[in-house]
């Protein structure tokens, strides 16, 4: 008996010991399997716990970017150029997987409460609304023989072909404008946003619409703005234009656009200024949180971020002077005639290179239609005569052939190579006169132009005998004209700027350096010239011309707000004359209007007060093998305290045309100091 207890004890003491054992090995298995879990939930916090949260977030919900009002454009004066007009818009957020069924029901359901233009919908957009619905899609490739054997890819295309020559009469005016809705429905990516109606939306679609909200997914009312002119269009030549929702982005600049957070339907800015200054102008997008159900659909909208409207741009330009001077530009053409092919013309501060007011109108000799054309004052290249007579002189004096007190020559005919030209008053050779620079300018004599160039190219003129200058002397004076800039670009702050253009330069072309000693070879543009004047007027400083004055905020009631960055005046270079130099120029140009010489060619001018200082160009031209001539006009007022420059063309009028730039330049003078500057202000 006492065995079998002793045996018995001994066995279960064995059970008690092996049993704590293996529950010890189950803790420690079990805190192996915790530490790794625990060691992996670390892991993939640390390492990718920002992605899963992104991914998440992307299921769940996704943030839509909306377009904001975009900066408007202000005149010198803070009138507005270019503005905003708001509209109430019937807009669509496609959500995500949206199947081309849901949003043909969507369609149909909103083309109840709205009407669009159907103007624009084509046969393919007709087709593919039409064969959204299923029971369409089997009849019309029922009635297809042999299509059974396509895949379902070339079935659908079959399909399309054949609905596609159905009459339009086929198609009622509901079917147009709920597949034109579909159409705008379909072209929006997703998550993107499009607008289904942004134009004259009738307050009864805004109600209807809103009541209707829960039973169309993704359909919403908004608002849209697009570009208003208070001036009228004319400164779009300046401003230029922007995309609308239709047109998108520029099919050229899409990759680069979209590289910078642009949807495809956005608005930009597609020429000039609006391009040009598109960063500042866009103003900073809204953010909206769109959340999702289960099924992919729009659950709820939250607004993160309201946007920020773009910064404004206020302009140099006058916008009252501006519309005067356009009318008066235009006015002038009207009554050129014959071959005339357009009138520009520039006004600008010569101090600081401000344009006030810049003008052009194109004329169609054949036609006589006249049409705005604001920018041919930058890039139409025009021959524009003895203008540019000033920059001569100034090129001769430094280069120093001729000198303040040494500058005396004989205005007579020049004759060589076989070739004639004078001076207009003196063809023949009868009215030879001694004139010195500033005379010369004066009376606007060719004969002193072209002995300067020979001059210029060290060469001996004998009359009859042979031109034999080197081809260099083209190089040296057009070194000196494009000191004034004449012949370059002056930097003006609008893009599609012309240098002008120049002749040939050869040696075959020698004859030719001697026309373009008084401007009637090369060709330059109306701000080229005003350019030109003000580096004469300001003292010898080339100023880079601008449009933009400053970028500005927008006050709590829209108007213009704080400066946030100013355009300095640019020096682009200067002209190193003594002050006698620059004397003997000057001097020149205030005597074609107010000396005594008989020839002076600026006496119609002596009326203007201020009174001002000029060059009067006539240039002999073709047109379509007619002769013709150019009329052109550079000058600043008033003459002893230059504060504004006046330049113009007018190209290939009748070769009887007289003073025409001379009565246009009154007039340009008369508005300037009615609207722009006071009289009073003048020192």
């Amino acid at each position: 008996m006492k065995i079998f207890k002793k045996r018995t004890k001994k066995k279960n003491s064995g059970k008690a010991a092996s049993l704590p054992f293996r529950i010890n090995i189950i803790f420690i298995v079990v805190g192996i399997l915790f530490v790794a879990l625990l060691t992996q939930l670390a892991y993939l916090q640390v390492m990718y716990g920002s992605k899963f949260k992104a991914e998440v977030n992307r299921s769940d919900t996704s943030v839509v970017n909306g377009n904001v009002q975009r900066g408007m454009i202000f005149d010198s004066t803070g009138h507005v150029l270019v503005g905003n007009s708001a509209h109430q818009a019937i807009i669509y957020t496609k959500g995500v997987n949206v199947l081309t069924s849901d949003m043909y029901k969507t369609a149909n359901k909103l083309s109840q409460y709205v009407t669009v233009p159907t103007s624009s919908l084509t046969h393919r957009q007709l087709a593919d609304y039409y064969l959204s619905d299923q029971d369409n899609l089997a009849k019309v490739e029922k009635s297809i023989p042999g299509i059974s054997g396509y895949s379902v890819d070339a079935k659908y295309n079959k399909a399309v072909d054949k609905v596609e020559k159905y009459p339009a009469s086929t198609f009622s005016a509901a079917t147009k404008n709920a597949a034109t809705i579909f159409a705008k429905m379909s072209s929006a990516y997703q998550l993107s946003t499009v607008n289904i109606k942004d134009d004259h939306v009738s307050t009864k679609e805004v109600a209807m619409v809103g009541e209707h909200l829960a039973d169309m997914p993704g359909v919403n009312v908004g608002t849209s703005w697009s570009r208003n002119y208070p001036n009228g269009r004319a400164i779009q030549g300046v401003t230029g234009t922007v995309s609308n929702e239709k047109s998108g982005l520029p099919s050229d600049r899409v990759n680069e656009l979209l590289a910078q957070g642009y949807s495809r339907n956005d608005s930009v800015g597609q020429s000039y200024l609006e391009r040009q200054y598109e960063p500042v102008l866009r103003g900073t997008k809204s953010q909206t949180q769109i959340v999702l159900n289960s099924d992919n659909q729009i659950k709820k909208e939250i607004k993160k971020y309201g946007g920020q409207k773009g910064d404004n741009l206020q302009l140099t330009i006058n916008a009252k002077y501006q519309k005067q001077l356009q009318s008066l530009v235009h006015s002038a053409e009207s009554g050129a005639g014959g071959n005339s092919t357009g009138t520009y013309a520039v006004v600008m501060n010569p101090n600081n290179g401000a344009i006030i007011g810049m003008a052009g109108v194109d004329r169609n000799p054949k036609t006589s239609k006249i049409t705005d054309n604001v920018l041919g004052t930058i890039n139409s290249s025009i021959v524009m005569g003895s203008v540019v007579k000033g920059a001569m002189v100034s090129g001769a004096l430094m280069d120093h052939v001729i000198t303040p007190t040494n500058s005396t020559l004989t205005d007579q005919p020049i004759t060589t190579g076989g070739v004639k030209k004078s001076s207009w008053f003196n063809h023949s050779g009868h009215a030879n006169i001694s004139v010195d620079a500033s005379d010369a300018l004066q009376v606007s004599s060719n004969s002193y132009m072209m002995q300067l160039a020979m001059k210029e190219g060290h060469f001996n003129y004998v009359e009859g005998g042979a031109l034999t200058m080197k081809p260099s002397v083209f190089n040296t004076m057009r070194g000196y004209f494009n000191q004034f800039g004449l012949g370059v670009k002056t930097g003006v702050d609008i893009p599609g700027e012309s240098t002008g253009l120049k002749g040939a330069s050869g040696e075959k072309h020698i004859g030719s350096a001697l026309d373009l000693s008084f401007g009637n070879y090369d060709a330059y543009t109306t701000m080229q010239i005003a350019q030109y004047m003000s580096t004469i007027a300001n003292g010898g400083n080339r100023i880079e011309p601008h449009v933009v004055q400053a970028i500005r905020g927008t006050s709590k009631d829209g108007k213009l707000g704080t400066v946030k960055a100013t355009v300095m005046p640019k020096v682009l270079n200067h002209i190193d004359m003594t002050k006698a130099q620059r004397d003997v120029v000057k001097t020149g140009l205030y005597r074609v209007v107010h000396g005594s010489n008989t020839y002076k060619t600026g006496g119609e001018l002596d009326t203007i007060k201020p009174e001002i200082s000029a060059k009067t160009g006539t240039a002999q031209t073709f047109y379509n093998g007619n002769e013709t001539v150019t009329l052109s006009l550079a000058s600043y007022a008033p003459s002893t305290h230059p504060q504004v420059v006046v330049a113009l063309a007018m190209p290939n009028l009748g070769v009887n045309a007289e003073s025409n730039n001379m009565q246009l330049a009154k007039q340009i003078y008369s508005a300037y100091w009615k609207t722009v500057q006071s009289t009073s202000t003048v020192k």
